[in-house]
């Protein structure tokens, strides 16, 4: 063989071994980084699979890091029952009529009557206001953060009701959930029921767009965020799960059978941005008791996955 076609055989096959050197580093590297979040999120599933497991029942839940865009989500696209989380999307919808169609509509006083007073309306309930009346405003702060249901029926009434309510929904770009009925009626639930319910992807996107999004003008998702933050039926769900020196503002929802039991929240850590939780459970057996902690053990480990332990 001539001595200059050995010469070049040789550097060709030189330069194929450092091309196949490198293509091993990089295929060697890059799964490597793949994988790591990938395995990471594989660990948090299955941690939540053995959570699931000891609670006999379902979990649902997402959470969005607002700063970032990253997301994690387990069993996030199943349906559950709304329950009363629906209402802070309910005052949502209430304060953007008020904003485009209807100003004044927050200071307006409405009324009802004694029949229209359903179970648990701590403050809608009461005589002095079936007599006078609430405004909007007052009977958002009552349903968010007491979870009156006579007010939210109240409210209902003005954005059209349960269809007005999943109108609202679509509007936000949900497709998802949907309202059928009204407070308590919506409560009355079983597994695989697809009236009154959403996902818990859905809904946090929903709460997303109502608090750090523009579904909202600006006065009044501050307005929103601080019914959110005053609201104390939530105390030993998402936020027990959150770090020391994080605060939030969320809305709950509890039924009566199958121990269903909500919690939506926004949180905000010591620095950064805001992080967006939607925890939905329920239990196997019908007459099942409510587990709060396993709503805060779900929402700890959301936080951890998105790097927000601190």
């Amino acid at each position: 063989m001539p001595h200059h076609f050995r010469r070049a055989r040789a550097k060709l096959a030189l330069s194929f071994l450092a091309m196949t050197t490198a293509l091993a580093g990089g295929v060697t590297a890059a799964p490597a980084a793949v994988a790591a979040p990938a395995a990471r999120e594989d660990a948090l599933r299955a941690e939540l699979r053995r959570l699931e497991t000891s609670y006999r029942g379902r979990i649902g839940a997402f959470a969005i890091d607002t700063g970032t865009g990253r997301t994690f989500g387990y069993r996030a696209h199943e349906r559950f029952p709304s329950l009363s989380t629906f209402k802070a999307v309910l005052c949502g919808a209430v304060l953007d009529k008020a904003r485009t169609e209807d100003p004044g509509l927050m200071e307006r006083t409405l009324r009802w009557t004694r029949k229209d007073v359903v179970d648990h309306s701590p403050v809608s309930g009461l005589p002095e206001n079936v007599k006078n009346g609430m405004t909007p405003a007052q009977l958002c702060h009552a349903t968010i953060t007491l979870s009156d249901n006579t007010a939210a029926n109240v409210l209902l009434k003005q954005i059209g009701g349960p269809a007005g309510m999943t109108r609202y929904y679509r509007s936000l770009g949900d497709r998802v959930g949907r309202l059928d009925r009204w407070e308590t009626e919506l409560n009355d639930w079983k597994p695989g029921e697809r009236r009154d319910t959403v996902t818990p992807a859905s809904m946090a996107r929903d709460l997303k767009r109502l608090t750090v999004g523009d579904a909202l003008a600006p006065a009044d998702r501050k307005r929103l965020t601080g019914w959110l933050k005053a609201t104390t039926t939530g105390n030993e769900r998402i936020k027990a799960g959150l770090p020391a020196g994080w605060t939030s503002g969320d809305k709950t929802g509890t039924g009566g059978v199958h121990a269903t039991a909500h919690d939506i929240a926004i949180a905000w850590p010591r620095s950064g941005a805001p992080v967006i939780i939607a925890v939905y459970t329920w239990r196997r057996a019908a007459d099942a008791e409510v587990d709060q902690t396993v709503i805060a053990k779900t929402a700890s480990l959301l936080v951890r996955r998105l790097g927000k332990a601190s």
